[in-house]
């Protein structure tokens, strides 16, 4: 954990292994997180209760020169320059949101949903009220979409 791709790996068998694994189209996403996604419905299948669906969005952020190498999570207020006008540093970084069931006891059944994103360029909210009400987007418009209340049953869900 935290080492470069070379360091974890350790010899350069183990790297190269790696390397084509990350760069293998026939590898994706969904294939890899299906295995999960079906376990956790087995588990809520076999639990007595209701199970709650907790949701959550993670930034991972890496230092980069140039934004586009990753994508812009946010802009960041880093005090102000010596005129006195405010500085800010643009984070680079993935967003993930994902949701996990858990039991009313608060057993983690596991995860029902990950989705990966980077924003291309980012607007605070502020700027954006200054071009759009906001409550008049659809909700399906907005990223907060995924905290959108629903109700799923475990043998519908993907």
């Amino acid at each position: 954990m935290g080492q470069s791709i070379p360091l974890g790996c350790q010899d350069w068998a183990n790297t190269k292994a790696a390397y084509r694994f990350f760069s293998n189209e026939r590898v994706n996403e969904a294939d890899i997180l299906a295995g999960h996604f079906q376990s956790t419905r087995d588990r809520a299948a076999a639990s007595d209760g209701p199970i709650f669906v907790l949701h959550d969005t993670t930034e991972f952020t890496y230092k980069r020169d140039s934004p586009e190498a990753v994508g812009i999570t946010k802009r960041v207020f880093v005090g102000r320059d010596q005129a006195g006008r405010p500085k800010s540093h643009t984070v680079c970084g993935i967003l993930m949101h994902s949701s996990l069931a858990v039991t009313s006891d608060g057993l983690p059944l596991g995860l029902t949903a990950a989705k990966f994103w980077t924003r291309t360029k980012f607007q605070g909210t502020n700027a954006l009220k200054k071009k759009v009400n906001p409550t008049r987007v659809p909700i399906d418009k907005k990223e907060s979409v995924r905290w959108a209340p629903r109700r799923i049953r475990f043998s519908d869900a993907t």
